[in-house]
Formats: C-alpha cells, structure tokens, sequence
C-alpha cells in the first residue's frame, strides 16, 4: 500500500509541476496544438475498419517469395490521437499475430509507427514523413536480425493508392549492408 501511495504521489507531483511550468499563453497554446488532433489524425482514421492483406515475403536476397493472406482491424484510439492495428492470419501454418501503433507527432511534423508480432521479441519503431504527391509515407528505422544478431537498417513505403486500397513494401538490409525487398503487402478494404 505503501509503494502505491508513494506512486500516486510522484505522479501527482509531476503533473503539477507540468501544468504549472505551463503559465502563459504561448505555452498553453503550444501544448494544445501539440494535444490536439490534427488535419493528419484524421486522414489516419479514414483508414478505421477492417482490411484484408495479401503479402509476399522474401527472407533474403534472390529469394522467391512465400505467399500467405492476413486481416488487420484499425481503430483510433485515446481521442483521435493514435491509430492501433491488429493482424492475424497463418505463416506457414503456424498462427500469426501482430500490432502496431501509428502516431503523428504535431510538433516535429514525423509519423511513428512501432510493430510488434508473435515471429519475434524484439519491438520495431520506425519515423516517416509524407510525400503528399505520391500520397506515401516513408518510414524508416532499426530491426534485430535474427540470422546474424545485428541490429540493422530497415524502410518502408506505406501508400494510401485509395479510399479503399493500400500498399505497403518494406526493406530490409543483410549484415553485409545490401539492402533487399522483404515484404509487399497489398491492404483491400474489406465491405
């Protein structure tokens, strides 16, 4: 009881010293802009619903691909201001599961996506910016590889070609730096 009490008390503590550091007007208005979902949170949300995924995966270079299909639920969260995403389907007969969380950070104008799934341990975060001609995300960031133990470049392009339709294609880089096509997944909203 203890621990809990003096949990709830650290806590308190720093919300105060956050909304009292937070004194004029600017501030305020910053930290509100910062909270406040944006034009962006809202074109993140058009894609809310349910969505069927047919992917090809190559484990290296030169490789062919696997094929499997997977379904992936969207859903907005905490007010608008994330979007959390829910996979499964079956790899090789073995079940699937995954989850990321997409973020649009207002102040540093950058996407975050994070991804975690049931074929590892570790957690990838990754930062894109938009391209709005192409209508694309360009997300780039880190994934251990499980072969060498390195922790190596990876990228991904995540294409809204439509209401309805969505590409995503991901790189990833050997241990010897050359970097390949790993995953193309083609996301169709399902009616």
């Amino acid at each position: 009881m203890k621990q809990i009490c003096v949990a709830f008390t650290c806590c308190l503590l720093l919300l105060t010293s956050v909304t009292t550091r937070a004194q004029t007007a600017d501030e305020m208005k910053k930290w509100m802009d910062y909270m406040t979902p944006s034009d962006v949170h809202k074109m993140i949300a058009e894609s809310d619903g349910e969505w069927k995924e047919e992917i090809q995966s190559w484990m290296a270079p030169n490789t062919p691909p696997t094929a499997m299909v997977a379904y992936c639920t969207n859903k907005m969260i905490m007010g608008g201001r994330y979007q959390v995403s829910t996979q499964s389907g079956d790899m090789g007969g073995m079940p699937f599961e995954g989850q990321s969380l997409m973020a649009y950070d207002n102040i540093r104008k950058v996407f975050i996506s994070t991804w975690i799934d049931n074929m590892g341990t570790g957690m990838i975060v990754m930062e894109g910016t938009w391209d709005e001609k192409s209508k694309t995300i360009t997300f780039t960031g880190k994934a251990t590889d499980p072969f060498s133990g390195k922790v190596l470049p990876i990228r991904q392009l995540f294409t809204f070609v439509d209401a309805d339709t969505q590409k995503m294609v991901m790189y990833n880089t050997t241990a010897d730096g050359v970097e390949f096509k790993s995953l193309e997944m083609l996301l169709t909203r399902k009616k």
